[in-house]
């Protein structure tokens, strides 16, 4: 197996994940990027080498099994291993999502992403994280999962979305509990918060780049044996649930 790092950031073509892809490639990683467009995900590779960094490119549809499995058998054929999975694909959902005006159908969707497709990756590429001396996995969330934040009067966590917030909640929740199982094995978990970057995922309204959004993310991709696992972080620090 090689010696060098091993990353794998689903959604990697562009956005805060390929930025995320960028930081770690720039640590002298190797780096799959994992999309499911062929174009874009090529697109990606290539400039990410252009820029130095070792990458390769992963077919990944999270919400497809058939995919995700060939997505875990390609990164075994070609490292060995896995060190870091960063799950970052995601998506908002149709509107509107106001509660009341919502389709369920909508709802579904999102948490297929955003929930049950960190789930089906994460367990697929566990096997692969098991043989690293120091694995870790970082669960791509945002502010807007923060039930603290959203009840708190005058706190500002955007539009009314009953789809797009709550499947960030779920996301918490569950990576809270996959740190609970994996307490002794080493493996650290936990959620992170890149805040308001400007993406097409909310039509470039944000007020952070991508880059400064995938900060969070390499530094707890980062972290040293024995740090913090089932937490919630932003730039700042702990966010709260």
């Amino acid at each position: 197996m090689s010696e060098q790092t091993i990353a794998l950031v689903t959604g990697a073509n562009k956005g805060i994940g390929y930025e995320i892809a960028a930081g770690l490639g720039a640590l002298g990683w190797r780096v799959g990027v994992g999309a499911r467009d062929r174009e874009r995900r090529e697109t990606a590779v290539a400039k990410l080498r252009a820029a130095g960094a070792d990458a390769f490119g992963v077919p990944l549809d999270v919400t497809d099994d058939a995919s995700v499995a060939g997505a875990a058998a390609l990164v075994e054929e070609s490292a060995g291993r896995l060190d870091v999975l960063v799950n970052n694909a995601g998506i908002t959902g149709s509107a509107p999502q106001l509660p009341t005006e919502v389709d369920p159908a909508t709802v579904r969707t999102v948490v297929e992403t955003n929930v049950i497709g960190v789930i089906r990756v994460t367990n697929a590429m566990l096997p692969l994280l098991r043989r690293s001396p120091s694995p870790r996995i970082v669960n791509m969330s945002s502010g807007v999962g923060s039930l603290t934040r959203q009840t708190t009067p005058g706190s500002d966590t955007g539009p009314i979305a009953a789809a797009y917030s709550p499947s960030k909640t779920f996301l918490n929740a569950v990576t809270v509990q996959y740190a609970k199982e994996l307490r002794d094995t080493g493996i650290l978990i936990n959620a992170a918060c890149p805040g308001y970057c400007a993406t097409d995922l909310n039509g470039f309204r944000g007020v952070r780049t991508p880059e400064q959004g995938a900060a969070v993310a390499i530094r707890l991709a980062t972290l040293p044996d024995g740090g913090p696992s089932g937490g919630f972080f932003d730039d700042e620090g702990e966010v709260p649930w």
